[in-house]
């Protein structure tokens, strides 16, 4: 499980950096929660976070869906917020 959890981290690092101008800016921390949930937290550079987010949250939601449904594929799940 633990190597799906860096799995899943790993894609969502992935898709972020695509996306942003300063992809050296970018964090991605991976916390398994107590209750076998992965929870995922992006950092990205104050100048990119429109772009993360994207219109009317648009990008942020396909990558918490891409991220949940490579989770589900494991047999656990993930939550993915925006720090």
């Amino acid at each position: 499980m633990v190597q799906s959890f860096e799995d899943v981290t790993a894609l969502v690092r992935s898709l972020v950096e695509q996306i942003v101008d300063n992809p050296e800016s970018v964090t991605v921390t991976g916390t398994d929660q107590e209750n076998g949930e992965l929870y995922v937290e992006i950092s990205v550079d104050e100048s990119d976070i429109g772009k993360v987010i994207g219109r009317q949250g648009r990008i942020i939601k396909a990558i918490r869906t891409l991220a949940r449904a490579a989770a589900s594929q494991e047999g656990f799940r993930v939550e993915v917020e925006l720090a």
